[in-house]
């Protein structure tokens, strides 16, 4: 059962959870660079990442098992597959998110440079082979990390952490981790799901509304005694 301070801990993670800021990981297929990718998530409110598998014959195969490297940030953070990147990035544009890729090209720009205040997607790439040509040339726009040594680029799971943070800063700096970004029913539905999952499945089973909070305590030990 859920503590007093461990619901009021889900309650304050997800006020400030950012539905307008997410990655889309274009065949990421290393499990530790997956699984990092979606601990920063986690750590800057992203509250659904989106990711394309890898190919695998002539298809695609399984998304990389979550490992040790996530920090049970899995559990936070939605995962939404995708079969194609290009079908991804219009899906998402769709719904009025800016798409950057991390793409080196003649029209890349600083990754500075773009308003993460707006709906923002993140398109990150496979490690060997980065975003494909089809996807970047689909993105609202390429970014790069200015690179100073010998190498060209940075671990796929550190560019997603360096962006997202610069996200993060933009985002503080206008005050939308201050107040909520989902509506009150949301909260109060994912906050339910987060602290009681067995319960929130048992309901959900049931085709049934949620309990009150008050009544949870009582179903908990009703149950326990049976």
């Amino acid at each position: 059962m859920a503590t007093p301070e461990r619901y009021a801990k889900i309650r304050r993670v997800l006020s400030g959870r950012q539905p307008t800021l997410t990655v889309l990981m274009d065949e990421v297929n290393k499990p530790h660079n997956f699984s990092a990718i979606l601990r920063t998530c986690d750590a800057v409110g992203v509250m659904r990442a989106h990711a394309v598998p890898p190919r695998l014959g002539n298809g695609r195969g399984q998304l990389p098992t979550y490992g040790a490297t996530s920090g049970s940030a899995d559990k936070w953070v939605e995962v939404q597959t995708h079969q194609d990147a290009v079908a991804a990035v219009r899906s998402l544009q769709a719904r009025g998110f800016q798409v950057l890729a991390t793409h080196l090209s003649e029209q890349s720009v600083d990754y500075r440079s773009p308003d993460y205040t707006k709906p923002t997607c993140v398109l990150l790439g496979a490690e060997k082979f980065g975003v494909s040509g089809e996807a970047a040339a689909a993105a609202d726009a390429n970014i790069v990390i200015p690179m100073l040594g010998m190498v060209q680029s940075l671990n796929v799971s550190v560019a997603a952490a360096t962006i997202l943070f610069e996200a993060q800063r933009q985002r503080l700096s206008a005050g939308m981790y201050a107040r909520p970004q989902l509506g009150e029913e949301a909260l109060e539905r994912l906050a339910f799901e987060w602290a009681y999952p067995e319960l929130a499945e048992l309901y959900q089973g049931r085709g049934e509304p949620y309990p009150a909070l008050g009544e949870v305590g009582e179903i908990l030990t009703l149950s326990s005694a049976d």
